[in-house]
């Protein structure tokens, strides 16, 4: 095992765990079981026994394989490319829905919805299932077939639930896509995975405002050959032009169709393929398998999250990013409740959030930290009874400091723990954790989750503490992506080309001596200057603890002295004195890596909220910008001055 200082209490925590989360916590438990007396022993076993673990994994967490595996890894094809669960049958509709549809659970309210206008649905587990079998045999009966390509450009609703456990069950590979993309991008995504069929919406709306997914559907399919159905949810009610032969509307499916059997899959048969953005070139199409996911997802959701049966998950998200098919994967599989949340956490009003854990009772409320950033400017603590929740959540980018505090102390009144969860589309869930069961500092995670070797490197491939480098695995695990989509040589290019048998995931981390670890940003955002490497978060967050500044995005640009200067994007108050906002700023961050400041009106992000840091280096140095269609149109990249405009040269 590589990851040095595994799990040790940071120095000076901000969450120390009580009897009740230790009594909770799934892992302790099964460690208990397993006869370990410490995780960093258990987590040791986990890695250096994989044929053992992986296996007491599936059947502690009820992972039912139809007919069972007989070897949990086969690295034949070489490490890069490994087999999992070989030989052993199963589907992720039986363990999502089709199991859960008798019996104490068959009742209980699976997935709620919250429209982006208030809208709510749910449906039970026995109506889940009975709606994914009336599905896929509609879908059997227009001659979708195991291995078929099944775009799902849907909001959140529960029909796209239905529809990727629909696709499950008839063995045939669903593609989620982001609603926010614009006709093009959805034609890419159509035509590099050869979609037959489209499932979409007539449309839906985003901060009150329409969005017209028929539209866009339309147009995207006028380039895309290869799909011959479209089947469109009226969700919006907005009158759409439906193509005699290909349209068809949800509801005017058969109602009672012939039923179909659910498939029984091979453990590495492809489940669904998620696109998601390259640096350069096409989107990348992320292969995950109907064991591999389920394993990680549960494995995540049960031992990092202590997600049970009891619990109501909370979390905005779209089909189209991978929070969307974890939520489903992770949550259903382990029998909870998914309230999946349409749109933003502060329309129609900044109480939304709060609104939603008191009217549904939920557990495990996850937040993103921009999203936390603007609650917390918008003064939106909760005046709503948030008593029911145990945990916060996050991922997908990195805390500042006082925006971690406002959710820990000011909303969650330092009595809940906020697990920060890091990872991606192509590791199929996460790497990093903050285990609640564990102490753990402000925005920190306190170790790598069950099965992965991980560490932090530096540029020679040598593990390295209390110094930032590249974030690696050195072995492999369930969940993974199974390359990319009839692009393996991409796939190695990407993640194995650096250091031989290291998985390089392109996180800039660090591991501090007291073992709290840390990530930076993107490694391909990293700024260099006088050969001195930061990432841009740390900068970023630097900044964030003047209260003036409400949001910063940090980048690097070419400096014929340093190699690299910092320069920095902020949004601040309307009464802030700039010039003293800056001089902070230089205070704060330090005179080595100083910024350029400019005063924006937006900072560029996508429409889940990341900032698009890249995009705004383009724009700033005049360089191409790239792909643009995950841009949320209220936050304009114009608004970022080019060098000339700023007067940087």
């Amino acid at each position: 095992m590589h990851g040095p200082g595994l799990f040790a209490a940071p120095v000076a925590p901000e969450w120390t765990p009580g009897e009740a989360e230790r009594r909770r916590s799934r892992l302790l438990a099964a460690m208990q079981r397993w006869g370990y007396d410490s995780v960093e022993s258990l987590h040791a076993a986990s890695v250096d026994e994989p044929e053992w673990f992986w296996r007491a994994v599936v059947e502690d967490l009820r992972i039912d394989f139809r007919e069972p595996f007989d070897k949990v890894r086969d690295d034949s094809d070489g490490k890069p490319l490994p087999r999992w669960f070989t030989g052993g049958r199963l589907n992720a509709a039986d363990l999502c829905c089709h199991r859960h549809a008798d019996g104490p659970l068959a009742d209980k309210p699976a997935v709620v919805f919250e429209g982006d206008g208030g809208q709510q649905r749910s449906l039970t587990y026995r109506e889940l299932d009975a709606e994914v079998r009336r599905f896929a045999a509609n879908l059997s009966a227009r001659g979708v077939r195991r291995g078929d390509r099944v775009v799902l450009f849907l909001p959140v609703i529960p029909e796209a639930v239905v529809a990727y456990l629909a696709c499950a069950a008839l063995g045939a590979i669903s593609v989620p896509a982001f609603t926010g993309y614009g006709p093009e991008a959805l034609a890419t995504r159509l035509r590099e995975s050869k979609a037959e069929v489209l499932v979409t919406a007539d449309g839906t709306t985003r901060r009150g405002k329409r969005v017209d997914l028929k539209r866009v559907a339309d147009e995207a399919l006028t380039t895309a050959p290869s799909v011959r159905i479209a089947v469109v949810v009226a969700y919006s009610g907005d009158e759409v032009p439906m193509e005699p032969g290909r349209d068809v509307y949800w509801h005017d499916l058969d109602p009672e169709p012939t039923p179909v059997r659910t498939v029984s899959t091979g453990s590495n048969d492809p489940l669904t393929i998620i696109y998601t953005s390259g640096t350069t070139g096409a989107p990348k199409g992320i292969v995950h398998s109907h064991a591999g996911f389920s394993v990680k997802a549960a494995v995540d959701f049960a031992y990092g999250f202590d997600i049970a049966e009891d619990d109501v998950i909370a979390w905005i998200a779209d089909m189209g990013w991978m929070l969307g098919p974890l939520l489903i994967m992770g949550g259903l599989q382990l029998g909870a409740t998914i309230v999946l949340v349409e749109g933003v956490p502060h329309h129609p009003g900044p109480q939304r959030l709060w609104e939603i854990v008191e009217r549904h009772g939920v557990t495990f409320q996850g937040i993103a930290p921009t999203a936390a950033r603007l609650l917390m400017n918008e003064g939106a603590a909760p005046q709503h009874d948030i008593s029911s929740v145990r945990s916060f959540a996050s991922t997908g980018e990195a805390w500042d400091t006082p925006t971690w505090h406002w959710l820990f102390s000011d909303v969650g009144g330092g009595t809940r723990p906020i697990v920060n969860y890091s990872g991606g589309t192509e590791t199929g869930g996460g790497i990093l954790v903050a285990y609640p069961f564990l102490p753990m500092a402000a925005g920190g995670f306190n170790g790598p989750l069950p099965g992965m070797d991980v560490a932090v490197v530096d540029q020679a491939g040598e593990v390295v503490v209390g110094d930032v480098g590249e974030l690696a695995v050195f072995n492999t695990w369930p969940g993974m992506t199974h390359a990319f989509w009839q692009d393996t040589e991409r796939y190695l290019e990407t993640y194995w080309n650096q250091f031989d048998g290291v998985w390089v995931h392109g996180d800039l981390a660090e591991v501090h001596p007291d073992g709290t670890w840390q990530l930076h940003g993107r490694s391909d955002d990293t700024i260099k200057v006088s050969g001195r490497r930061v990432g841009p978060s740390e900068i970023e967050a630097a900044l964030l603890r003047d209260s003036r500044v409400l949001e910063a995005a940090v980048v690097g640009v070419p400096d014929e002295m340093r190699g690299q200067r910092v320069v920095a994007f902020a949004v601040v108050r309307d009464d802030a004195d700039l010039d003293d906002v800056r001089a902070q700023a230089v205070h704060n961050v330090g005179r080595s890596f100083a910024p350029s400041l400019h005063v924006v009106r937006s900072l560029p992000k996508t429409k889940n909220g990341k900032i698009m840091r890249r995009a705004i280096r383009a724009r700033h140095l005049g360089e191409p910008a790239g792909d643009l269609s995950a841009l949320e149109p209220t936050t304009p990249l114009d608004d970022i001055p080019t060098i000339q405009e700023a007067g940087d040269r």
